[in-house]
């Protein structure tokens, strides 16, 4: 099995049993629902709600995983993701999520089998746009458009309007949204008006 999805399993398997909400995100996500691409890491995000950063941080920083910065703690606390490895080095990114945004993609999170015996949690194709469109690296915008040709016409890009608008508008990049909607266009899917 690929390290990063082994990585992802375990972060996943630990977890559930401390009842934690979460979702995976990130490449593996990608592979799900967009392009097949190399990806060397896992990416999760857990609900904190604010007032558990340090529980999640403290909970995870004493388990199987291990920091990879001598300030992890205050990075994650300062940052909002804690920057971890497993036994075999794989990356493992866990940003502490309590944004709305992050509430509901959680919540809308469903079960992919990567294989006979293991199942990942990831995030929706649709909060997958999000997360991409809002990072807006050359990367992600080849991700977005993996995802738009694989997905096409079964994605709600109304809800991928509604849940990115916000967050453009607060990071002050409301370009990105035109970039998608262009995006969208030249793949033959319609894209709600923009406000």
């Amino acid at each position: 099995m690929h390290p990063a999805i082994e990585a992802a399993l375990e972060l996943q398997q630990f977890l559930d049993e401390h009842g934690e909400k979460f979702c995976i995100i990130g490449g593996l996500a990608v592979q799900r629902w967009g392009e097949v691409r190399l990806t060397v890491d896992a990416d999760a995000t857990v609900l904190t709600d604010w007032s558990r950063d340090e529980i999640v941080t403290d909970l995870l920083l004493g388990s199987s995983f291990f920091p990879r910065h001598a300030d992890a703690r205050e990075f994650a606390l300062r940052n909002r993701v804690l920057l971890l490895k497993n036994e075999k080095g794989t990356h493992v990114d866990v940003a502490l999520g309590a944004m709305d945004f992050e509430n509901r993609s959680v919540l809308r999170s469903s079960l992919w089998t990567v294989s006979e015996s293991a199942k990942l949690r990831t995030c929706s194709a649709e909060d997958l746009l999000v997360h991409k469109t809002f990072a807006g690296r050359t990367r992600d915008w080849t991700d977005i458009e993996g995802i738009l040709q694989r997905q096409g016409p079964k994605l709600d890009l109304g809800l991928v309007c509604s849940e990115l608008k916000p967050l453009l508008d607060l990071k002050g990049t409301p370009e990105a949204m035109n970039r998608l909607a262009a995006l969208c266009r030249a793949n033959a899917l319609h894209f709600p008006p923009i406000s």
